[in-house]
C-alpha cells in the first residue's frame, strides 16, 4: 500500500485541489484510494470524499487520542491501494510549540512520508533555503518529494528546479501551472463546498487531467510505498437493531457531518433519514431531528421562503420532538437572520436573532464544561465534565433573553456569548460547538438514548 501525507509550508497553498485532483487521477488509473483530512474540517473532506467515492475521515489530535487516530487510519485504509492524508496549515504548524499536534507529528505517528506542496508564486532561488529548512528541522520526518504549485511558466519552472537540484536532495515530483480553472473559490470559512459547486464532478475530472500531466505519479508512488503502521484493530461494536428514525438535514445549506458520527447513529440503532430544508415541504415521519452545520446565510432567502418546512420544524420541536442542532442548525432555528441590510424570518423556536459579521466571532478549538441542566443521559451532572470541541462561525446571537437556559460553560472559545453555549428548550439542544463522536465524548450514543427516552 502507498501511504503519504500532503502538506505545505502554509495554508492556502493548494493542498485540497492537488489532493482531490490526485485522488481522482489515481481512481481513474484503477487504484482504490482512501482519503483522510487532518484537523477539524468539513469542507475539504467533502471534496476528497467526492473524489474517491467514499467518506473522507478526519484525524485530529485535539479531539482524538493517538490510539484512536491510528485505529481510524488503519481501519479506514484497509483494502485500499493508496491512503492519502491532506494536512492542515503548514507541515510544522499547530497549537503545541513542541509540534505535538502538527502534520509532522501525524506523519511520525503513522510512519508515513510527506509530499510537500509549495506555492511558488514570486519565488525562484529562495525555494532552496525554504526546503532545506523543512528537511532538516525534524530529521524524523521523511519528506518524499515536493510538488511545485502555481508555476508561472517554463522559465520559472527551470529556475526552481535548478535551485532545488543544486542545493537540496529533494526530488521534484511535479510542477503545476498557475491556472484559474485549477482553483476552488474561497470564502470566510474556507472553500466552497462540493455540494454547492455546480459542476463538481467535471471540475474534478479537469483537475485530474492537469495533475496527470504535471505530476509524476509513478515517481510519487515509488517514493511512498511500503510505509506501514501495524497494529491490532478492535472489532467494531455490534450494531443495535434499528428502532428509531432521525431526520438529518442534507442539502446545499447544511452538510457539515463527520462520517464517524453518522456511522455511530447506525451502530446505536438509529436510521438517518435525509431531508432538504430548501425544497422539501415537511419533515419526514421521524422520532428525532438533527441539523448540523453549513452555510445557511448563503441560502437564507430560500430557507425563509420555504414556509412549510419552517412550520414543520417549528411544530416538531414545540411539540416536544427531541432535536439537536449545531452552528448553522442553531442559526436556522432562530427568529431571524441579518446579512448586511437583508433580514429574513426563520424557524423561530430559539428566541434570538442571528447577525452575520465581517470577522470571525468564534473560530477554532473549544473547551466546554457541561452543567447539571444538560438534558441528555449519561452526562455527568454531579461532577461536570469538560469536552474538547470546535467552532467556526461569523455569526452572533442578538436579543437572546438573559434567563434562557444553557448547558455548557465555555472555558475556551466563544460559543453563544463567550461564556456559555448549548441553548435548551422543549427537547432541543442547540450549540455553536461542533461535537465529535470519540471515546471522551460519545455524544451520538447519548443523543440517540435521549431520543429513545422521549418516546
Amino acid at each position: 500500500m502507498n501511504r503519504f501525507l500532503i502538506s505545505a509550508a502554509h495554508k492556502s497553498s493548494g493542498k485540497t485541489v492537488i489532493s482531490a485532483g490526485l485522488t481522482t487521477a489515481l481512481i481513474e488509473r484503477g487504484y482504490k484510494v482512501s482519503t483522510f483530512k487532518k484537523g477539524p474540517d468539513y469542507i475539504d473532506p467533502m471534496w476528497l470524499g467526492l473524489a474517491c467515492g467514499q467518506p473522507c475521515w478526519n484525524l485530529d489530535f485535539y479531539t482524538m487520542g493517538c490510539d484512536e487516530i491510528r485505529e481510524c487510519f488503519v481501519r479506514q485504509s484497509a483494502g485500499a491501494d493508496v491512503a492519502l492524508i491532506e494536512g492542515n496549515k503548514g507541515l510544522f504548524d499547530g497549537l503545541d510549540v513542541e509540534g505535538g499536534d502538527s502534520n509532522a507529528a501525524l506523519a511520525k505517528l503513522l510512519n508515513i512520508p510527506v509530499v510537500l506542496v509549495i506555492d511558488v508564486t514570486g519565488m525562484t532561488r529562495g525555494i532552496a533555503p525554504l526546503l532545506s529548512g523543512y528537511t532538516t528541522f525534524d530529521p524524523e520526518v521523511r519528506i518524499a518529494g515536493v510538488i511545485l504549485n502555481r508555476v508561472a511558466g517554463p522559465r520559472h519552472e527551470r529556475k526552481l528546479r535548478a535551485a532545488i537540484d543544486r542545493y537540496t536532495d529533494l526530488p521534484v515530483l511535479g510542477a503545476i501551472p498557475r491556472l484559474e480553472e485549477v482553483h476552488i473559490e474561497e470564502r470566510h470559512l474556507g472553500l466552497v463546498t462540493s455540494a454547492e459547486h455546480s459542476q463538481a464532478d467535471s471540475w474534478l475530472g479537469s483537475v485530474a487531467k492537469t495533475i496527470d500531466v504535471a505530476v509524476d505519479i509513478e515517481a510519487l508512488l515509488g517514493l511512498t510505498d511500503g510505509f506501514t503502521e501495524k497494529m491490532h484493530v478492535e472489532s467494531v461494536k455490534k450494531k443495535q437493531a434499528v428502532d428509531l428514525r432521525i431526520a438529518i438535514a442534507r442539502d446545499k445549506a447544511f452538510g457539515f457531518y463527520y462520517p464517524d458520527d453518522l456511522a455511530a447513529f447506525t451502530r446505536a440503532g438509529a436510521e438517518l433519514v435525509p431531508f432538504d430544508t430548501l425544497n422539501d415541504q415537511q419533515l419526514p415521519d421521524v422520532d428525532g431531528l438533527f441539523i448540523g452545520g453549513g452555510f445557511p446565510e448563503h441560502f437564507m432567502d430560500q430557507l425563509s421562503a420555504n414556509k412549510r418546512m419552517l412550520e414543520s420544524v417549528r411544530k416538531f420541536i414545540e411539540e416536544g420532538g427531541p432535536a439537536y442542532a449545531e452552528c448553522g442548525g442553531l442559526m436556522y432555528l432562530c427568529r431571524s437572520m441579518r446579512l448586511s441590510d437583508a433580514v429574513v424570518e426563520l424557524v423561530g423556536v430559539i428566541p434570538a436573532d442571528v447577525v452575520m459579521e465581517d470577522r470571525p466571532v468564534g473560530r477554532g478549538y473549544m473547551v466546554c464544561t457541561s452543567t447539571a441542566a444538560h438534558p441528555w443521559p449519561n452526562v455527568a451532572r454531579e461532577a461536570p465534565q469538560s469536552y474538547r470541541l470546535h467552532e467556526f462561525h461569523y455569526s452572533r446571537l442578538m436579543n437572546l433573553c438573559d434567563s434562557s437556559e444553557t448547558v455548557f460553560e465555555v472555558n475556551r472559545g466563544y460559543g453563544i456569548d463567550g461564556k456559555k453555549d448549548g441553548y435548551v428548550c422543549h427537547n432541543l439542544l442547540a450549540t455553536y460547538a461542533h461535537q465529535r463522536q470519540v471515546c471522551d465524548n460519545p455524544w451520538v450514543d447519548r443523543f440517540v438514548e435521549f431520543v429513545r427516552g422521549c418516546h
